[in-house]
């Protein structure tokens, strides 16, 4: 076990939990601290590589310790020197002294990567700082290598990061923990015709986008933020304002339909302030990805990575760019201390989503979702052990992925819905407002929450909720059964039509559905009865044609009902879906449907030979354990 390091530890049935402790990094940050990076790096498409240098500005907490130790996964080190002077300074050698420092690598660990070791003497210097030269690896699972046929456009390949949870450490070497939180330069070289994007300023002096391409793009994050909201995208890419502080990069083919879906993000982020404080971040500008994407979106301080499965025509799927705008307080400004607490960050994000849904688009649309939520949140604990029911997820020993489902996400929504209910509107954004000004710019473990929401709630407005509650719902499974659910008539209607329909009472050309909006067909489609006849099916098919439709959740929940009835003509777009769309949470229940029939079985195999490699690492993970499922083990949630 490296000194200092929470790898390794005690296994998690023989020992508590250490709160607080991160169990997904190798660093010793109670003895060094990352304060801020200079990164150069030159994108070699052709090799599907990054090379070039970091320079580390590393403050030192123990004048004794004589290693520095950082995560890294999949890179090669070729060099690590220190600037003689230990203070910040350009990562160029020319002009410098530089010392080179003895490193080494522990061994591989299949979920953590290595820990890479520097050797340092004992200094009584405040600060360190280290230039690393290094080279990713092809198959870095932080990156993506899209090829030019795959993207939108199909002119230029297109490369993009997605570092949560652990991935900034394979194209990165630093200490990978939600625990540090840094400020960061980058120079970016390109070709000539492409654009490099960043989760940062576009320039040294500019909050616009860059002028023009010229294969030299400069960037600068002057907010500290952890490794994983550091976030790098380069290809064919325009940029069209939706407003005086947000705007959306896209390629050149979907940037006039991308604008147009988007154009609410700054009456959102109006919304938000208003009830949740100032925006810090200056801008908020997304960033539409190639199909592979294998999120709904990644909230990227200043860039928000978001799936094109997103863009419907209709404005039916912005939610999550809610969410993204509410990730700006719960993730960006206060962070998660662990993948542990990741609920602090998803459920808090859910909750500001649904706050921010309601203001602009109203409660109908809101309470519809929220409904769409719990349904899959119910479906998500059905399959889970009770101890995966928490909020507080214990996961050492796995892989921090398995943190992301439904129950971080829509329990986390629920909890604070019943806290807001339970308070009241004005005392409860009042304890928010306060919860993100106290925490801004720190990690909180949900021990440190559980007391804080003790101090400023439970004890200032007594005989409200007890502390009992709020541990049944943190740190207990399930849905407490205290929980304020929500409940919304405008699927009332659907429910009546899909049963009178389904019982053949009437036509489904007959259904009044005429004013019926996504989230009411999809709910429409995902309580079809168990038995349909391929009459029926086709019926549905050639009534309404779900599988031509601009919504992606639609066309999915359609598929699945292809699968599960063997319907064969819609088997082709099926087949066209899983090959052109890499979001993990739209394709792993197909892929989960098709596995259980022996027919299924061997189609999914076929198709996932096919569409594998246009995958994601973290998705081709997930469908891998869907299609070829280890024999001792059980498949972990897809997203």
């Amino acid at each position: 076990m490296l000194a200092g390091s929470a790898y390794a530890a005690t296994p998690a049935d023989l020992a508590p939990i250490q709160s607080g402790l991160d169990y997904h990094s190798f660093a010793n940050i109670e003895q060094f601290r990352v304060t801020r990076l200079e990164l150069d790096l030159r994108v070699d498409s052709d090799a599907r590589v990054l090379r070039g240098v970091v320079g580390l500005l590393v403050k030192r907490l123990d004048p004794g310790a004589t290693q520095l130790i950082l995560d890294t996964r999949e890179l090669t080190v070729t060099e690590v020197t220190e600037k003689a002077q230990g203070v910040l300074g350009a990562t160029s050698k020319t002009e410098t002294t530089w010392v080179g420092r003895p490193f080494h690598f522990e061994r591989k660990d299949p979920i953590l990567g290595q820990a890479l070791v520097i050797e340092l003497p004992p200094s009584n210097k405040p600060t360190e700082f280290i230039r690393i030269d290094y080279e990713t690896s092809p198959t870095a699972p932080g990156l993506q290598w899209v090829a030019a046929k795959e993207t939108a456009g199909r002119r230029q390949p297109f490369l993009f990061t997605q570092s949560e949870p652990i991935g900034t450490r394979s194209w990165i070497p630093l200490q990978d923990t939600p625990q540090v939180r840094v400020t960061y330069t980058a120079m970016i070289h390109t070709s000539s015709d492409v654009l490099a994007v960043m989760s940062a300023k576009n320039d040294l002096h500019g909050l616009g986008p860059p002028a023009k391409r010229n294969g030299e793009y400069a960037f600068v994050m002057p907010d500290a933020v952890p490794p994983y909201l550091i976030a790098l995208a380069v290809g064919d890419l325009a940029f069209k304002a939706t407003g005086p502080r947000s705007g959306v990069y896209a390629d050149k083919s979907v940037i006039k339909a991308a604008a147009a879906e988007f154009a609410d993000a700054e009456p959102m982020l109006e919304a938000a302030e208003k009830a949740f404080g100032p925006y810090r971040w200056d801008r908020f500008d997304i960033l539409v990805m190639p199909p592979s994407f294998p999120a709904r979106g990644m909230e990227n301080p200043r860039l928000s990575f978001v799936t094109p499965t997103v863009i419907a025509g209709d404005k039916s799927l912005v939610s999550v760019i809610a969410h993204e705008i509410g990730a700006s307080w719960s993730g960006n400004l206060v962070t998660n201390a662990t993948w542990r607490d990741l609920w602090l960050n998803e459920g808090f994000s859910d909750y500001l989503e649904s706050r921010i849904m309601n203001i602009v688009y109203g409660e109908g649309r809101e309470m519809m979702e929220r409904v769409l939520g719990l349904k899959a949140l119910r479906e998500d604990l059905a399959t889970r052990s009770p101890k995966d029911q928490w909020l507080a997820i214990d996961l050492r020993d796995r892989d921090p992925e398995e943190a992301f489902s439904s129950v971080p996400h829509e329990k986390g929504r629920l909890f604070l819905t019943y806290l807001d209910v339970k308070f009241g509107r004005e005392r409860f954004d009042a304890f928010l407002r306060g919860y993100f000004d106290h925490f801004s710019a720190k990690s909180v473990s949900s021990e440190q929450f559980v007391n804080y929401l003790q101090e400023n709630l439970l004890d200032r407005f007594p005989g409200i909720v007890a502390r009992d509650q709020v541990m049944a719902w943190v740190f207990g499974p399930g849905i407490p059964p205290d929980a304020v659910l929500p409940a919304w008539n405008a699927f009332t209607a659907v429910d009546e039509a899909r049963a009178a329909w389904a019982g053949g009472k009437i036509a489904a050309k007959k259904l009044d559905s005429r004013a019926w909006v996504a989230q009411q067909w999809v709910y429409f489609l995902d309580d079809m009865p168990a038995l349909l006849t391929t009459a029926q099916v086709a019926e549905l098919d050639q009534t309404f044609g779900f599988a031509r439709s601009a919504n992606a959740e639609v066309v999915q929940r359609w598929l699945l009902l292809a699968i599960r009835h063997q319907y064969q003509p819609g088997f082709a777009r099926l087949e066209e879906y899983l090959r052109t769309i890499g979001r993990s949470t739209l394709i792993a229940p197909l892929y989960r449907e098709m596995m259980k029939t022996p027919a299924g079985a061997t189609q999914a195999r076929r198709v996932y030979a096919l569409a594998r490699p246009r995958y994601h690492p973290s998705a081709a993970a997930a469908i891998d354990a869907i299609v070829n499922p280890p024999s001792d083990s059980s498949e972990s949630p897809d997203e």
